[in-house]
């Protein structure tokens, strides 16, 4: 007997349908805005600072997510301007909205004067959770899913019957990359939180230079994994991207090292 998928349409009023994508993906930034709060309270940050924030950092987040995504698949878009603002039925690129949060931050840190990598340490291990709960976003609308795989090895993974049959995509069974990534960053929210108050370990900025070092690191091997990733030719835009900042990251993090030590030691 052929399993159904779940509907991803959660409700409906009338003509208008409220899908499950939109409601994990809102459910994930409500989670974030009050862990950030919480984080930011406990380190003197003025809590309206942080909703002042999230109200241009997520709309800027959500268009520069869609851009992203329509920029790379303008192939098809062209054709199909109509569907530019359909953000519901997904393809809504994560590291577009990572630029446009960080560009947010960066200028309300600057015209409010606050610390920039304050700001982003606040926001590092809620931003890593709302990507993990996001994925499952992707789950309900069948897509960042991986190449052919079998119904054995599913199984293999012990995974529940409901994800299995979820990702049941075209009659063929495929790999649930979604939920790597979900898991990825679920481990990655654990480690940041774990380690975020401990000043012997981190100086200033550098917890969210490790979400960025984890994140994309799992990122690249996750994307190499997907059959429905932007490409750029024959390369796979999300796995360049996780490379410059995989290294970038990490040449940040020494490079401020030194420069701190050095102006510890001068003093």
């Amino acid at each position: 007997m052929k399993q159904l998928a779940l509907n991803p349409i959660a409700f409906s009023f009338g003509p208008i349908s409220v899908r499950w994508y939109g409601i994990i993906i809102a459910s994930a930034v409500f989670i974030a805005v009050f862990l950030a709060t919480k984080e930011g309270k406990r380190q003197g940050i003025d809590p309206e600072n942080i909703y002042d924030m999230i109200l241009w950092a997520i709309p800027i987040s959500i268009i520069c997510a869609r851009i992203y995504y329509v920029g790379f698949e303008w192939s098809y878009y062209k054709d199909h301007l109509s569907e530019i603002i359909r953000v519901w039925d997904g393809g809504i690129a994560i590291y577009g909205s990572l630029i446009g949060a960080i560009i947010v931050i960066i200028y309300y840190c600057r015209t409010h004067y606050l610390s920039v990598w304050k700001m982003l340490d606040i926001a590092a291990p809620t931003v890593i959770l709302a990507q993990s709960i996001g994925r499952w976003g992707n789950f309900m609308n069948q897509e960042a899913f991986g190449k052919v795989t079998t119904l054995a090895f599913l199984q293999g993974l012990h995974l529940p019957k409901f994800i299995i049959n979820q990702m049941n995509i075209g009659g063929m069974y495929r790999q649930p990359t979604f939920l790597y990534e979900s898991v990825w960053s679920f481990l990655g929210f654990l480690v940041l939180m774990v380690l975020r108050h401990n000043p012997k370990l981190f100086k200033n900025g550098e917890l969210f230079l490790t979400y960025v070092i984890w994140y994309s690191y799992g990122r690249f091997f996750i994307e190499g994994m997907r059959t429905d990733s932007l490409m750029l030719g024959n390369l796979r835009i999300s796995q360049i991207l996780s490379i410059l900042l995989f290294v970038g990251s990490i040449g940040t993090f020494i490079y401020r090292r030194k420069k701190l030590d050095l102006a510890w030691y001068i003093n």
